[in-house]
């Protein structure tokens, strides 16, 4: 069954949520329908276009910890840009794991600050060692990243729906039409 893209006064993207809570959410006023599918949802005296695109009438304020970047494998690799950082050669995410800068075996935590992208190949050499002891040197100090991205919604670009489009990339750079080129 179809879902629709909440999204927050602003037009930022909130979730997605299942139609039945999009409908529930349109019978208590507290959204407007801006994009809607082909299908109907029929009741006993009406039918309605289900909604695939609505907004918050009123704005939703975002916890802190909701905006902070998650601890994640790739996100990891999005901070690092894919890149390895003793080789400094760019890689494909299964081509990529990541590293402890200092080992776990010699205090090191599981943090921002000490994990980094490496390949299979740097990640085997450097083995249980820090950077010095190994002979590598890293590209770049590991840190927490800055951005803080509103949503993650973890869906491919082949599944989402033609009318979210929009909705989801308004904050990012448009290619040229390949016909136009």
């Amino acid at each position: 069954m179809e879902m629709t893209l909440l999204l927050n006064s602003t037009y930022e993207p909130l979730r997605v949520v299942h139609w039945q809570k999009a409908i529930a959410l349109l019978w208590q006023g507290k959204v407007e329908v801006l994009e809607v599918y082909d299908r109907e949802i029929h009741g006993i005296s009406l039918s309605i276009k289900l909604p695939a695109v609505m907004r918050l009438l009123k704005l939703v304020r975002l916890k802190d910890s909701y905006r902070a970047v998650k601890f994640s494998r790739i996100n990891i690799f999005t901070r690092d840009g894919y890149t390895c950082q003793y080789c400094n050669r760019k890689f494909r995410t299964e081509e990529l794991t990541f590293d402890h800068v200092i080992p776990i075996a010699k205090g090191g935590k599981k943090t921002w600050e000490n994990i980094t992208t490496a390949c299979w190949r740097c990640n085997n050499r450097k083995s249980g060692r820090t950077p010095d002891e190994a002979g590598m040197k890293l590209k770049k100090k590991p840190v927490k990243p800055r951005w803080s991205p509103v949503i993650t919604i973890t869906i491919g670009i082949r599944n989402t729906p033609e009318s979210w489009r929009d909705y989801l990339y308004w904050n990012m750079e448009l290619d040229a039409d390949p016909a136009e080129t």
